[in-house]
C-alpha cells in the first residue's frame, strides 16, 4: 500500500509542477547554464506584466521528467553602504568683521566628507568656508563660499544646510560663515559618507506636456511603457533663482467616461524645486507609466521647463543551477506569492563574478482550454414539450385516483 501510494506521488509530481506553470502568462527561454551560479538582468518588456512587488517572478528548469525551481537573488543598482558619524568637540567659537567661526576638534585619524549643520535661525543665505589644519597655525582651504540657505514662510519651507567634500583627513576643521546676523548654530554633525551612488537606466517618453491651472504648472509624462521609476529631474530654462514646491503622483487607475479618460492618482513624493540643486529627485522604486508633476508658483511666473528626465535602477537575478535543465524565466501570475529562499537570508554572500546567460525572447504561456458544457436543451420547445408530458402525466394520473376514489 505504501508503495502504491509512493508511485501515486512521483506520477503526479511534475504533473502538479506543469500545472503550477500554467498559472503564469509569460515564460523566456534562458541559455544553457556552464556554471552554479549566474544572473539575469531583467529586460524593460518584463516590467509591464509583473506585480508591483515583483513577487511573480519565477526561474523554472525542465527535465523529461521532471520540473525544477531555481532559487534566486534579486539585486538593484540602487545605493550601498551608509554614514558613519565622527565623534568630534567644539573648541573655538569667535567672531570679527568677516563673520563667525567654529573650530572642531576631530580626534579619529580617518577622513570624512560631509558636515551636518542646524541653525535656530530662518530665511537666510549665507556663505561659508570650510578649512582644515593639523596644528592650528597653518590653515588650508577645503571649499569656498559654500551657499546654505533657509526660506520658511507659507507657501515655501525648505532648508539646505548640509556641507559635502572630497574626502579630508585633518585634526582640527573650522567654519566660517560670513554673515552680518548672529548665526544660532543648534548642532553640528562630522561624517564619513560611505554610500556608492546609485546607477541608473534612461527612460524615454512618449508624450510630455505642460498647463497652466490656477498659479499651478501641471507636467503630464507619459512613459512608452511601465517601467520602475526611482528618479526624476525637472530641467528648467530660467537663469535666476527659484524655489518652488513641487509634488509628483503616479496613475493608479483609469476610467473611461463620455467626457474622456478620468485618472486616480496616487502622490510618490512631495519636495522643493530649486536652482540650488540640480541632483533632482530620488524616491522608493515603483512601477508606473504615467507622472504629473505639480509645480506652485504662488505669485511668481511659470518656470519654462525644458525636459522632464525619468530613471530607474536595473534589476537582475542572481540565481544557483545544480542540474542539467532547459530552463527558462516566467512571469505574469496575480495570484503568486513572494518566494522563501535560503539564498535571501540576511548574511548569506553571492559569489563574485558571476556571469549572466542571455535571455531569448519571451513566449506567451498557452492555458488549457476550458470547454462549456452544452445546455441539455438547447431549443426551447424541446423544454416546453417535456413540460406538457410532464403535466399530462400528472393529470391523467390524478384523474385515475378521483375516479377509483369515487
Amino acid at each position: 500500500m505504501k508503495k502504491t501510494t509512493f508511485i501515486i506521488v512521483l506520477f503526479f509530481c511534475p504533473v502538479a509542477l506543469i500545472a503550477q506553470l500554467r498559472d503564469y502568462n509569460t515564460q523566456v527561454p534562458l541559455d544553457q547554464p556552464t556554471d552554479t551560479w549566474h544572473t539575469l538582468t531583467l529586460p524593460k518588456s518584463v516590467f509591464s506584466k509583473i506585480k508591483d512587488d515583483f513577487s511573480d517572478l519565477r526561474i523554472y528548469g525542465t527535465t523529461e521528467t521532471d520540473t525544477v525551481e531555481v532559487p534566486y537573488v534579486l539585486r538593484s543598482s540602487a545605493p550601498t553602504g551608509s554614514e558613519e558619524i565622527r565623534d568630534f568637540k567644539l573648541i573655538n567659537s569667535t567672531s570679527n568683521s568677516s563673520g563667525y567661526f567654529y573650530t572642531y576638534d576631530v580626534p579619529v585619524d580617518e577622513p570624512i566628507n560631509k558636515i551636518e549643520l542646524s541653525f535656530e535661525n530662518q530665511n537666510f543665505d549665507w556663505k561659508i568656508t570650510l578649512e582644515g589644519s593639523q596644528d592650528q597655525n597653518q590653515w588650508f582651504t577645503i571649499v569656498e563660499d559654500y551657499r546654505i540657505l533657509s526660506i520658511k514662510n507659507e507657501h515655501t519651507d525648505y532648508t539646505f544646510t548640509d556641507l559635502t567634500f572630497p574626502d579630508t583627513k585633518y585634526t582640527y576643521y573650522r567654519i566660517q560663515i560670513k554673515t552680518k546676523d548672529t548665526p544660532k548654530l543648534k548642532s553640528a554633525s562630522i561624517l564619513l559618507n560611505n554610500t556608492v551612488p546609485a546607477t541608473y537606466v534612461d527612460y524615454s517618453t512618449n508624450n510630455i506636456s505642460t498647463s497652466e491651472k490656477g498659479k499651478t504648472s501641471q507636467i503630464q509624462v507619459d512613459l512608452k511603457d511601465r517601467l520602475p521609476v526611482s528618479y526624476l529631474k525637472v530641467n528648467a530654462a530660467d537663469d535666476y533663482d527659484f524655489y518652488r514646491g513641487v509634488s509628483v503622483s503616479y496613475i493608479i487607475d483609469s476610467v473611461k467616461t463620455d467626457k474622456g479618460w478620468k485618472y486616480s492618482y496616487r502622490n510618490l513624493f512631495t519636495g522643493t524645486l530649486t536652482s540650488l540643486e540640480k541632483r533632482g529627485f530620488s524616491f522608493p522604486n515603483t512601477l508606473l507609466n504615467k507622472l504629473r508633476i505639480s509645480i506652485v508658483n504662488d505669485d511668481n511666473p511659470p518656470l519654462e521647463i525644458t525636459s522632464v528626465d525619468v530613471k530607474g535602477y536595473s534589476f537582475e537575478l542572481v540565481g544557483r543551477f545544480t542540474q542539467p535543465a532547459n530552463y527558462y524565466l516566467a512571469y505574469g501570475n496575480t495570484n503568486a506569492y513572494p518566494p522563501k529562499y535560503d539564498l535571501q537570508q540576511t548574511g548569506f554572500e553571492l559569489p563574485k563574478n558571476v556571469t549572466a546567460l542571455q535571455l531569448g525572447k519571451p513566449i506567451k504561456i498557452e492555458k488549457p482550454t476550458v470547454l462549456e458544457q452544452a445546455p441539455l436543451f438547447e431549443n426551447k420547445w424541446w423544454l416546453w414539450g417535456i413540460m406538457g408530458l410532464i403535466i399530462l402525466v400528472l393529470g391523467g394520473a390524478t384523474l385515475k385516483m378521483m375516479k377509483e376514489n369515487g
